[in-house]
């Protein structure tokens, strides 16, 4: 097993799926705003068609990639099929492999453990996105989330979720499982990911939603269309209070060199100072 190791801060404020079966669709979801464009090889893409989906999304990166700072993830299928065994062959067989894989329906840590020794193997730096969206995934979403250096982020399958709980897809529904894949996430000191909001005619719902999930300690939220990525990309990125906020408290434990201090009449103890450090790192990258 890798060792687990705290990702690079960076914005996975949004991201969007782009279809592996219509390849000329890549650059306009890279074009959309979003932090992460994912080429979709599992759910979006029917059994007849996967064959073709995975030829078309492997292709895409024969072309050098932009150093633009998007995240490109190919979502392959879940490990435990045939199709996703038939991904991870064709990630292996090629020269040119995606910088990042998104795994669905991971059940235990083992599943991370396999794929990151076949990955090492290989000789393949290619990073992974995790999502939790079983039972079991939610049960062992600690381990999960540690079994390997290559996790960047947990994804939140809230529709897959909620089907296995039996319960109704809703924030109040849902908020424990949300909330164990937050702890998981900030266990291992990677990224949480929000699942989309579905209602592409209610922005107003999409946007307190997203707000309750950046409270609870997402760090962003998936879209469906590019017109909701603006404003999840305004609701996960730093205000100007909170990097002055920011800035205050470092600066204040700085000067005070101790475990904790008082600030604005609130006692504030060190422990804080990562987030601190997290917020001006993201504010950072995207203003540049």
């Amino acid at each position: 097993m890798t060792t687990t190791t705290e990702s690079a801060v960076r914005p996975r404020r949004s991201f969007i799926f782009s279809p592996g079966l219509k390849p000329e669709m890549f650059p306009k979801a890279l074009a959309s705003g979003a932090d992460i464009v994912c080429i979709e090889l599992e759910d979006g893409i029917a059994p007849k068609d996967k064959d073709a989906a995975r030829v078309n999304a492997l292709r895409i990166f024969e072309t050098p990639q932009a150093d633009d700072g998007i995240e490109r993830i190919v979502r392959i299928n879940c490990l435990r099929s045939a199709f996703g065994i038939a991904d991870l062959q064709a990630v292996l067989a090629t020269d040119t492999p995606p910088p990042a894989l998104m795994l669905p329906k991971v059940m235990s840590p083992d599943e991370v453990v396999l794929l990151d020794d076949i990955l090492t193997e290989r000789g393949l730096d290619t990073r992974l996105h995790i999502i939790i969206e079983t039972n079991a995934g939610l049960e062992a979403a600690h381990d999960i989330a540690g079994a390997s250096s290559r996790i960047d982020a947990l994804f939140f399958g809230g529709v897959d979720m909620a089907a296995e709980l039996r319960c109704k897809n809703s924030w109040e529904s849902l908020l424990y499982a949300r909330s164990r894949v937050v702890h998981a996430a900030a266990s291992a000191g990677i990224d949480a990911i929000d699942v989309p909001y579905l209602d592409l005619q209610d922005p107003g719902g999409m946007e307190r939603e997203a707000r309750l999930a950046r409270d609870l300690g997402f760090s962003g939220k998936g879209s469906i269309h590019p017109k909701q990525i603006p404003i999840l990309n305004g609701v996960f990125t730093p205000d100007e209070a909170a990097v002055a906020h920011a800035k205050r408290l470092l600066q204040a434990f700085e000067e005070a060199d101790t475990g904790l201090v008082v600030v604005d009449g609130k006692l504030i103890e060190k422990p804080v100072l990562r987030e601190m450090h997290r917020i001006l790192a993201i504010a950072e990258r995207v203003s540049t």
